[in-house]
């Protein structure tokens, strides 16, 4: 949104979408007349009921790009060909090192020296899709997760707005894992 207001990405939001009923995005969504949904994934019998329950609000929304923040569920197969090459995801981390939900703390307890963010494309398997954009960041000298996680942040609310720019324009090409951006 902030990107979008700021003239720095060409965008509309059709619909912000959480499993976790107090996520702050719904609220933010909703004071900037955005629709706002919080789908519960215990209201649904199975997986896939709750997916397909997603796709529908999905295109019924319109949507030609699924931003993914926060969102700690992998998707199934089934989802992902749905919106194959237009599932975004982005992740703490300079993948394929330190994927999964706690990369930031993974990184700290390996002693790495650097870390950063990842812009990629979902595919079946978790946080392993195309890498579209990546930024890199040193890890500081005894440094902690709450302070990293900030710094992270900062280079979030860059880099994403810019891989979701690039993906409406229609300029990235894939080839196998390769993503170039013509």
């Amino acid at each position: 949104m902030q990107a979008i207001r700021a003239r720095r990405l060409r965008a509309r939001i059709a619909v912000v979408i959480s499993d976790r009923q107090d996520a702050f995005a719904l609220t933010r969504a909703r004071r900037a007349g955005i629709p706002a949904v919080f789908v519960n994934p215990k209201a649904f019998p199975t997986r896939a009921a709750f997916e397909r329950h997603l796709i529908r609000l999905l295109e019924h929304a319109g949507v030609r790009l699924v931003c993914l923040a926060g969102f700690m569920r992998l998707l199934s197969p089934v989802f992902v060909r749905r919106f194959r090459h237009r599932i975004l995801n982005i992740h703490p981390a300079l993948l394929p090192a330190f994927s999964g939900a706690h990369a930031i703390q993974d990184a700290l307890a390996w002693g790495a020296k650097v870390t950063g963010v990842t812009v990629h494309l979902v595919d079946e398997e978790m946080d392993r899709g195309p890498i579209l954009l990546q930024e890199a960041l040193a890890i500081r000298q005894g440094e902690r997760a709450a302070g990293l996680l900030r710094r992270i942040h900062r280079i979030e609310h860059q880099l994403y707005p810019k891989a979701i720019g690039l993906m409406l324009t229609g300029r990235v090409r894939l080839r196998g894992r390769s993503v170039t951006i013509g």
